[in-house]
């Protein structure tokens, strides 16, 4: 019987229950896999991405012994999309002007004029 593969898609931030073989996801119901920005909506830097493995590490870490499910993942998931918006709302994560579409879902950029 195939594994089922359980998955969290925010705006931001999707989590899959598998890991990464060859680009490919194979599902495995004791390893969690970030995908991070998917849309491309932000301007990360090494520091940023780093700051938001650290945080998904440690949600992860939080939550051992606890189930892998649905409830779950959509917690982490949602405790991440908090960070993103802490680090767009003190100027550390900045929008990309050249994403697909411009929607601003974590509020407008903020620039010295609007301070």
């Amino acid at each position: 019987m195939a594994e089922t593969l359980l998955k969290s898609t925010t705006r931001h931030i999707r989590l899959f229950t598998a890991r990464v073989e060859n680009g490919d996801l194979v599902p495995d119901p004791n390893q969690l896999t970030l995908d991070l920005d998917p849309d491309n909506e932000f301007l990360w830097t090494e520091g940023t991405v780093t700051t938001i493995q650290t945080r998904f590490r440690d949600l992860v870490e939080s939550y051992a012994g606890q189930p892998l499910n649905d409830y779950n993942l959509r917690r982490i998931g949602t405790e991440l999309e908090g960070s993103i918006r802490e680090l767009l709302q003190a100027g550390s994560l900045t929008y990309n002007p050249d994403c697909r579409v411009m929607n601003y879902s974590m509020g407008l950029p903020r620039t010295p004029e609007l301070l």
